[in-house]
């Protein structure tokens, strides 16, 4: 069950992210649940081996090099899915940020609110 809702949320928050910003354009609600998938397929794999790879950049840096990692796994879902439409790299890392920022939201409220035992 939870893991539907936050599936949905994320759809929606793809959504938003379309809505706010229009670097990133999605075409429908079925393209932003396909997208909000693949998107979490890429930061379950991809993400940690970029993270890896690139720790000594990361470290220098001081973190800040986090952003183009997570701009670059946005930009290769939008890549990958027809629907999610990103307008280049810099579109990607604001969107990634947007993204990044409701799926924060979507965290606290799913564990603080929803689901605290």
């Amino acid at each position: 069950m939870k893991l539907i809702l936050k599936w949905l949320l994320s759809a929606a928050a793809l959504l938003a992210v379309a809505y706010l910003y229009s670097g990133v354009v999605v075409t429908s609600f079925t393209a932003a649940l396909i997208a909000a998938a693949v998107l979490g397929a890429l930061n379950l794999v991809l993400r940690p081996i970029l993270v890896l790879l690139t720790l000594p950049v990361t470290v220098v840096t001081l973190g800040l090099f986090l952003f183009i990692v997570n701009a670059l796994v946005f930009w290769a879902a939008a890549s990958l899915v027809s629907g999610l439409n990103v307008r280049g790299f810099g579109a990607a890392l604001i969107g990634s940020l947007i993204y990044s920022a409701l799926q924060l939201a979507i965290d606290f409220v799913l564990e603080r609110l929803l689901f605290d035992k």
